[in-house]
């Protein structure tokens, strides 16, 4: 196998194009942005690595189900020593005797009603799902990665907000103290000053403590943790409608896919059972030596049979079991209806959610500007005697409660983003055009699929890969 193929089985073509994320942010001299944390998840992911593991081993069942359309010869050797001890007309006697055999069996399934066929087909469907399995799993750990990446963008904010907000009132405390030394306010308006000074502390304390949340969380989504990061990322275009993003999802994501190819290998399941209690016809033949140890004594001795087999009367289990097979189908069917509706309510929440923090991101910005002029008027109408420190206090307040509200809306249109890029089934590493080695499920597939034997290059091959892969 070249070496470009084996790179190929740990999991890697780098798929460029897909989503706008090429056009974030650009990145800051060692700062991180969102793509980084993406691509952070996607290669640091034991979760992922686990499901690739349960997608191989589902392979490996399509394999298994080939190699039962195959003859199986196996080879014996057998060694037998015999003694006879008796008597003979009153006289003892021993007879021992020394055997050897060697041959070969063969045996090939001539007729199954297609049993073993439709067992090869449904493990195949099984690997389509497993696939699109896959593809939810990685859905979900770069959407906790962009999620974590938000958050920790938006409580830094939050953060350097509250810094800010000590610091102006800090300000207002030392002015409402030298105001007090020159009798133009009294010592309440001190007291207000450095309660509201205190209250400010404590938030910052509180933001403190979530951004250190925000910072493990981001260790644990991203395999790392965060250093400098760029800020607020240039958003992924999104859906126009949410008409046209249901139609997008109902098409593309893995979990309708999934349940697909789920109904379709119940179904063969159920038809390879319905064969089971039909007739099957299997050819048989072995040849061998048999040699007496003891004597120059040597037999050859070969056959060939044909059988021919029609289940009667099995207590009833094939019947059962094929019962069970149309029950599992069912509840596949079933499971196909519900992953659509739940994925059509996905994209209508997420759609929803999305609006929602845009309408509130406009509003909150001209909360800002609103908040940020009378803060400032009355802080002058204050030093001309027109305003009262607890005027000042509450537009400080009222400001700061303004810009928290701001940062928060754009965090939280920034996860609605990416929350209907998942609902639609567009949020992989290959449509959103990572710079990763993207993870081809079917080059293991194709190296498993026929089978080989344990002496075959192929199998060699497939021992070097697995050799590599466990020492990921």
């Amino acid at each position: 196998m070249s070496k470009a193929a084996f790179k190929g089985i740990l999991g890697a073509v780098v798929i460029t194009g897909g989503l706008a994320l090429a056009a974030l942010t650009p990145r800051a001299a060692q700062a991180e942005n969102i793509v980084d944390a993406l691509i952070g998840a996607y290669n640091n992911s034991g979760l992922l690595e686990q499901n690739r593991a349960l997608l191989r081993a589902a392979d490996e069942d399509v394999a298994t189900a080939v190699a039962q359309l195959r003859p199986v010869i196996s080879w014996t050797a057998e060694a037998t020593r015999t003694v006879i001890h008796g008597t003979s007309s009153g006289i003892p006697f021993s007879n021992p005797s020394s055997d050897l055999y060697t041959g070969l069996t063969i045996s090939q399934i001539l007729y199954d009603g297609g049993q073993r066929k439709l067992s090869k087909q449904a493990a195949q469907e099984t690997v389509l799902a497993t696939r699109q399995q896959l593809l939810n799993i990685e859905q979900q750990i770069l959407f906790r990665a962009a999620s974590a990446y938000l958050n920790v963008v938006l409580q830094s904010e939050n953060v350097r907000l509250r810094q800010n907000n000590v610091r102006l009132l800090g300000e207002e405390l030392r002015a409402a103290q030298d105001r007090f030394d020159v009798g133009e306010v009294t010592r309440t308006d001190v007291a207000l000053a450095q309660a509201q000074l205190a209250a400010a502390r404590s938030g910052l304390s509180s933001a403190r403590g979530a951004l250190i949340n925000a910072q493990a969380e981001y260790a644990t989504a991203v395999g790392r943790k965060p250093g400098p990061l760029t800020g607020q990322p240039r958003l992924p275009k999104a859906a126009a409608s949410l008409d046209a993003a249901t139609a997008i999802a109902v098409r593309n994501h893995p979990s309708i896919l999934a349940a697909q190819h789920q109904v379709k290998a119940t179904e063969l399941v159920a038809l390879s059972a319905a064969k089971t209690m039909g007739p099957s016809a299997s050819l048989t033949g072995y040849y061998g030596t048999s040699d007496d140890a003891d004597t120059a004594d040597r037999y050859t001795t070969g056959s060939v049979s044909l059988t021919v087999t029609q289940p009667i009367y099995q207590g009833g289990s094939l019947a059962s079991q094929y019962r069970r097979t149309l029950a599992n189908r069912d509840a596949a069917k079933s499971g196909l209806l519900t992953a659509q509706e739940d994925v059509v309510q996905g994209v209508a929440n997420a759609f929803t959610r999305l609006e929602t923090a845009r309408a509130s991101l406009i509003s909150t910005a001209e909360q800002v500007r609103a908040a940020r002029v009378a803060f400032e008027g009355v802080r002058e109408e204050a030093k001309l005697g027109a305003r009262t420190t607890l005027d000042v206090l509450s537009a400080e307040q009222d400001l700061l409660d303004a810009q928290t509200n701001q940062i928060s809306a754009r965090a939280e249109q920034a996860v609605a983003t990416y929350q209907l890029l998942q609902a639609q089934g567009l949020l992989t590493a290959e449509r959103l055009g990572l710079a990763v080695q993207i993870y081809d499920p079917t080059l293991y597939y194709n190296l498993v699929k026929t089978a080989p034997s344990k002496l075959s290059k192929r199998s060699k091959d497939l021992d070097r890969v697995l050799k590599a892969l466990g020492k990921n």
